[in-house]
């Protein structure tokens, strides 16, 4: 991992050591007050450049187009809310998606599997273990934005979300969140709507460069990527772990998001 990795500036493999219990402190910090932390120059640029390598063929030959209107939830009904709330509007999300297990040996997948980074994870969030999901799909995904291509507001349904951008567009393509739009007792449904409706100031922006490793709360913190502009593509590798083992998507989870349940 030392060459994929630039393991000097973040020890996540020396969480012991007085640099890693401040890099683990300094990450909890931040998530605790913004809802996210990232690591600029997390993944180092030579392995940038063969994660790209390694990646663009499959983008351009096996990816999944991901075109779809969906609304927030990416789903058609929620209890206590009707139909017609304006939390439920549709929009549009186009994405090129490569699942985990069409690059089982890849950078991309060897740090997802490496355990080092999963406990790097887990003491950051304050769990005791964090497992890797089981879906042999969705475990680790890589996305594709071309030109005019964005992912559209959503929550995730793991409690934290892990990215990795391994190439970021000239221009556009940039991540944009709101902290605890919701909790767990609290949908806030209203405040769904002001954001949707362009009327919420606690909107974040952040223009992301390529090697950023990024955290969030994604279960809780709305979040999206707004269009790419120009021909360099934005592409990122999306990681899920939970806190039980064997988490799987339902087949219908899979036909949306991948176009295909096995």
């Amino acid at each position: 991992m030392y060459q994929l990795l630039d393991l000097a500036k973040y020890p996540i493999d020396n969480l012991d050591s007085a640099e890693g219990k401040k890099l683990v402190a300094d990450c909890q910090a931040k998530l605790a007050s913004e809802g996210i932390f990232s690591l600029e120059g997390f993944v180092l640029p030579e392995a940038l450049i063969e994660c790209v390598a390694e990646m663009k063929p499959l983008i351009d030959e096996v990816s999944y187009a991901h075109k779809r209107k969906h609304n927030i939830y990416f789903k058609d009904k929620l209890e206590n809310i009707t139909e017609d709330h304006p939390a439920l509007q549709k929009f549009e999300t186009i994405n090129h998606t490569v699942c985990a297990d069409q690059m089982p040996s890849s950078l991309v997948c060897r740090l997802y599997e490496w355990q080092p980074f999963i406990d790097f994870l887990a003491a950051v969030m304050g769990k005791d273990v964090l497992y890797r999901m089981e879906d042999p799909l969705a475990r680790a995904n890589v996305m594709a934005y071309r030109h005019g291509e964005a992912l559209n507001w959503h929550f995730d349904r793991s409690e934290f979300t892990t990215t990795v951008i391994l190439q970021s567009p000239k221009e556009g393509g940039a991540f944009q969140y709101r902290n605890n739009l919701r909790t767990d007792n609290d949908p806030n449904y209203d405040g769904v709507a002001n954001l949707l409706n362009g009327d919420d100031p606690d909107i974040q922006t952040l223009m992301i460069e390529a090697g950023t490793l990024n955290v969030f709360k994604g279960v809780y913190t709305a979040h999206r990527v707004t269009p790419v502009e120009g021909p360099t593509e934005r592409i990122v590798s999306v990681y899920s772990y939970y806190e039980e083992p064997n988490v799987m998507f339902s087949d219908k989870e899979r036909l949306g998001f991948y176009g295909r349940t096995a």
